[in-house]
C-alpha cells in the first residue's frame, strides 16, 4: 500500500559547494601524502626500498577504507551525514598522524641517528597511517553515495564523477603543496590548514542554508589562522625536539627538497636532511679529505666543479689551492645555505665570499650536462648510493658525462664509505660494481684506502699521481694548512700492499654488473648493505632475491596471473565473469599506473637530472590525465542495451593491449634520450615531452577505470554495496606495484625488465577481457 509521500527530514537536493568538496577528497589525501611520507622519512632515514613500503601502506589502507569500511557505510541512510562524519574525522586524523610519526621512534627506544631496518617501519606505518589512510578510502565511498542521491545517477556515473574530481583535487594539491605550502608552512600547520579545509566541507554539508555555511567557512578559516599558524610552530618544534633527545634543536625549516634541521650537541652543529646528516662542523677530516686527493692529484688545477660538501668546510679547503682560478659549487637546496650561514657561519661566510667561487643552485648533473665549462678538476662530494636519486651520480651515463667536461689532463674523483682492512663482502659487490662502471668511462682508474675509498680517474696515462711522493711534494708547494691530509696520513694510506689489497678485494669479476641509469644495480647493492646492519636474516632475503633469474620471474608471474584468470574466466554466471574479470582489469591498470609514474618520474630524474618543480608538475599532470581521460569516458559512453553486453569488455581488452605496449614504448623512449647533450634540445624534451607522456599515461588509467566501471555496477541490486570495492582494487593493484617496481624490479633489473613484466600482467588481463567478452550473449535486436 503506498502512504501519502512524507516530508523528508534532510534536504534532498544537491549540497552546497558539493564539486569543490569531492575534489577536497584528493586534495587533502595527496597533500597529506606529501607532508607524511616526509615525516616518515625523517624518522627512518628513507631509502627507495622504506619510501615503498610507507607507500604501499598508504595504498593498502586506503584500499581497505574503500573496499570494506565502504561495504558499510553504504548501509547509511543520509551520505550527507557520514560524508560530514567522516571529513570530521580526517580534520582530526590530519595533525594526529603527524605528531603520531615523530613519536614512533620511542616505541622503538631508538637512539638520535639510530637507523631502523625495514621491519619496524613497516610496524610504523601500518600503525600510524591506518585511520588517516582508511578514512581517506571511506570517504570516497561516501561521496560517491552523496553524489548519486544528490544528482540521481546511476552508481557508475556517480563513482566516476567522484574519481573525476578526486583526481583534478589531486593534481591541485600536488601543484599548491610543492609551490606555495611546502615553502611557507611547516608540517604540522600543513596538516592544521588541511583539517580547517575539511571542517569547513562539514560544516558546509551539515548548515541548511549557504548563508550560514559561509560564515561557518570564514571563521573555522580565522580560527586556523589565528591558532593553528600561531600554536602550531611552538608544537611543531617541541614535537621535533622529542626526536633528538641528548640534543639542542637549534633550527627546523621546510624546503621543497626536505625537511632540514640543525642539531648542536657539545661542540659540534650537525645539518641533517630528512633525518640524514648532510654535514658536521667542525668536522676537519672529512672537509680535508673530500676535496684535497683530488686537487693534489692535478699538478695545477685552475678550475674546480665541486657537487655538493662545500657548506660543510670542503669549499673553504678548496680556495687553500692558490691556483685554482674558478670555483663552481653545486647544491641543489638553497635553504641548505640558509641554514649554514646561521650555523657555520664563521668558515662559510669566508669561502662563499671568495670572488672565485660560483654557487649554482641546481642538481650536480643538471648543470654538468647544460654548462659549456670544462674542468680542470671534478669532485662529487655526496653520499653513498643509497637512493636512487643519490645513484645517478655513480652511473656509467653520469660517469662518461663527467669525462666529457673534463679537461684533457683533468682529473675526477669521489669516495665511498669502506673500511681500512676488512672489506665485507656486501660492500664488496658495491665497490666492485661502482669500479667497474667507472673504468667503462675513463681508461685510467686508480683507488686510495681507507675508512672511505677514494675514486680517482683520469681519460689518459700520466695525469694521475705516481706515487705519495708527489702528492707530499704538492701539497709542501701549495703550503696547504691541514690537519690530516699530512705528510703522515698520506704515505700510511698509499703503502703498496695496502693498495693491492684494496684492489684484490674489489676487483670487478665477469658478472659485476655495470651500474646504469635505466638499471640502477648499485642502488640495490647499497640497499643490500643498508639491510645488513638490522638482521642477517635481511642479508639472507636481499642475496636470494637477487640470484634469481630474470627468466624464472617472469615465468612465475605469468604462471600466477593466468592462473587467476582462469579462475575469474569460468566463476559462476556470465555476469558475475563480466564484472570480476573488469575487476582483475583495473587491480592491473592500478598496477600499471603507478609503474608508469615510478619509471616515468625515475627516467626523467636520471637522464635530465633532479629538477624538483618538473617532477612535482609532472605527478600533477599524471592525475590530470586520469581525470581527463575518466571525463572523456563520461562525455562518450552510452547505455549497452543489457548488463551482459560483450562491447565495453572488448574495449576495455583493446584498452589492455595499449596498457601493454605502454611500458614498453616508454622504455624505447627514455633510452633514446639518454644520448641527448644540446642544451636546447634538453629543454624542449623535458617541458614538452615528457609533461606529455604523464598526461597520456593518466589519460589511458581514467578511461580504463570509467570503462570498468559501466561493466561493474551493471547489477543494480550490489551496485550500492559496492561502490567502494573497484577503487579498493584499483588502489591494491597500485599498492603491489609501488611496492615491486620501486623498491625490486627497478634497482635489480632496470628499466627494461620492469617494462616487461608490467607488459606480461597486462596482455593476461587483455586475453582475459577479450575472452570473457566473447563469451558473452549478445542482445536481441528488437524489432
Amino acid at each position: 500500500m503506498i502512504t501519502e509521500k512524507q516530508p523528508p527530514a534532510w534536504p534532498t537536493g544537491k549540497p552546497f559547494l558539493l564539486p569543490p568538496i569531492l575534489a577536497l577528497i584528493g586534495f587533502t589525501a595527496t597533500v597529506a601524502q606529501i607532508i607524511l611520507m616526509r615525516e616518515l622519512m625523517v624518522a627512518f632515514y628513507g631509502n627507495e626500498i622504506s619510501l615503498g613500503v610507507m607507500l604501499a601502506c598508504w595504498l593498502l589502507w586506503t584500499a581497505l577504507g574503500s573496499a570494506l569500511l565502504g561495504r558499510f557505510a553504504a548501509r547509511v541512510q543520509n551520505p550527507r551525514k557520514l560524508m560530514a562524519a567522516l571529513q570530521l574525522l580526517l580534520a582530526l586524523f590530519a595533525p594526529a598522524t603527524v605528531l603520531a610519526v615523530r613519536a614512533s621512534r620511542v616505541m622503538f627506544h631508538a637512539l638520535p641517528g639510530e637507523l631502523l631496518g625495514p621491519t619496524p617501519i613497516l610496524l610504523t606505518c601500518l600503525l600510524t597511517l591506518s585511520g588517516f589512510c582508511a578514512a581517506t578510502g571511506c570517504v570516497f565511498v561516501a561521496g560517491s553515495l552523496l553524489r548519486a542521491s544528490s544528482s540521481r545517477l546511476a552508481a557508475s556515473a556517480a563513482v566516476n564523477s567522484v574519481y573525476l574530481l578526486e583526481a583534478a583535487g589531486s593534481a591541485l594539491g600536488g601543484i599548491v603543496a610543492s609551490i606555495v605550502l611546502l615553502r611557507s608552512l611547516n608540517s604540522l600547520q600543513i596538516a592544521l590548514l588541511l583539517s580547517a579545509l575539511n571542517l569547513a566541507a562539514a560544516a558546509t554539508l551539515l548548515l541548511r542554508k549557504q548563508l550560514q555555511a559561509v560564515v561557518a567557512i570564514c571563521a573555522l578559516l580565522a580560527v586556523w589562522a589565528a591558532a593553528g599558524v600561531l600554536g602550531a610552530a611552538c608544537l611543531d618544534t617541541a614535537s621535533l625536539a622529542s626526536m633528538w633527545p641528548g640534543f639542542h634543536l637549534l633550527e627546523t625549516r621546510n624546503s621543497v627538497y626536505g625537511s632540514l634541521a640543525v642539531v648542536e650537541a657539545p661542540g659540534v652543529h650537525t645539518l641533517l636532511e630528512n633525518g640524514l646528516p648532510l654535514f658536521s662542523s667542525p668536522d676537519p677530516a672529512t672537509a680535508e679529505e673530500n676535496v684535497h686527493y683530488a686537487l693534489l692529484e692535478h699538478p695545477a688545477p685552475k678550475s674546480l666543479l665541486l657537487i655538493g660538501g662545500g657548506a660543510g668546510g670542503g669549499l673553504l679547503q678548496a680556495l687553500q689551492h692558490r691556483t685554482l682560478e674558478r670555483v663552481d659549487y653545486v647544491e641543489l637546496d638553497p635553504v641548505v645555505l640558509e641554514l649554514a650561514d646561521q650555523a657555520f657561519s664563521g668558515q662559510w661566510s669566508i669561502a662563499r665570499a671568495d670572488p672565485r667561487v660560483h654557487i649554482h643552485h641546481t642538481d650536480g648533473r643538471f648543470f654538468l650536462k647544460s654548462t659549456a665549462q670544462h674542468f680542470d678538476v671534478i669532485i662529487v662530494a655526496l653520499p653513498a648510493p643509497q637512493t636512487a636519486q643519490l645513484n645517478r651520480f655513480y652511473t656509467v651515463d653520469f660517469f662518461r658525462e663527467a669525462s666529457d667536461k673534463l679537461t684533457p689532463q683533468g682529473v675526477f674523483s669521489f669516495q665511498l664509505p669502506a673500511a681500512e682492512e676488512y672489506i665485507a663482502p656486501e660492500l664488496s659487490d658495491l665497490l666492485r660494481c661502482v669500479l667497474k662502471s667507472l673504468q667503462q668511462a675513463f681508461p685510467v682508474v686508480r683507488m686510495i684506502p681507507g675508512q672511505t675509498v677514494h675514486f680517482l680517474a683520469a681519460k689518459s696515462e700520466g695525469v694521475l699521481a705516481p706515487d705519495s711522493a708527489t702528492l707530499l711534494s704538492r701539497l709542501r708547494s701549495r703550503n696547504l694548512q691541514t690537519s690530516y691530509v699530512r705528510e703522515y696520513f698520506i704515505p700510511f694510506r698509499m703503502t703498496p700492499d695496502r693498495m693491492r689489497d684494496l684492489e684484490q678485494q674489489t676487483q670487478p669479476r665477469p658478472a659485476t654488473p655495470v651500474n646504469r641509469d635505466l638499471a640502477p644495480i648499485a642502488y640495490y647493492f647499497d640497499v643490500a648493505l643498508w639491510g645488513t646492519q638490522f638482521n642477517r636474516e635481511y642479508l639472507r632475503v636481499f642475496q636470494s632475491v637477487a640470484q634469481m633469474r630474470f627468466a624464472t620471474l617472469a615465468l612465475c608471474a605469468t604462471i600466477l596471473l593466468v592462473m587467476a584468470a582462469a579462475i575469474i574466466g569460468f566463476f559462476g554466471r556470465t555476469g558475475g565473469r563480466l564484472r570480476w574479470s573488469a575487476a582483475f582489469c583495473v587491480a592491473v591498470s592500478g598496477l600499471t599506473m603507478i609503474s608508469l609514474e615510478v619509471l616515468l618520474l625515475l627516467g626523467f630524474q636520471a637522464i635530465y637530472g633532479y629538477v624538483y618543480h618538473q617532477l612535482a608538475l609532472l605527478i600533477a599532470l599524471f592525475m590530470a590525465g586520469m581525470a581527463l581521460g575518466n571525463w572523456v569516458r563520461l562525455r562518450g559512453s552510452r547505455p549497452t542495451s543489457g548488463s551482459t553486453s560483450p562491447a565495453p569488455m572488448m574495449l576495455l581488452a583493446g584498452l589492455q593491449v595499449c596498457a601493454t605496449l605502454a611500458p614498453l614504448l616508454l622504455y624505447s623512449i627514455l633510452a633514446s634520450l639518454t644520448g641527448i647533450r644540446d642544451v636546447t634540445l634538453l629543454t624542449i624534451v623535458s617541458q614538452a615531452l615528457f609533461p606529455f607522456m604523464a598526461v597520456l599515461s593518466g589519460t589511458l588509467g581514467g578511461y580504463e577505470f570509467a570503462v570498468a566501471t559501466e561493466i561493474f555496477f551493471t547489477d543494480p541490486e550490489t551496485s550500492q554495496g559496492s561502490m567502494g570495492v573497484l577503487y579498493g582494487v584499483d588502489l591494491f593493484g597500485a599498492c603491489l606495484g609501488a611496492l615491486l617496481v620501486s623498491a625490486f624490479l627497478v634497482p635489480l633489473f632496470g628499466f627494461w625488465k620492469t617494462a616487461q613484466i608490467i607488459a606480461i600482467a597486462n596482455l593476461v588481463a587483455a586475453l582475459l577481457a577479450a575472452g570473457v567478452g566473447r563469451s558473452a550473449p549478445r542482445p536481441h535486436n528488437l524489432i
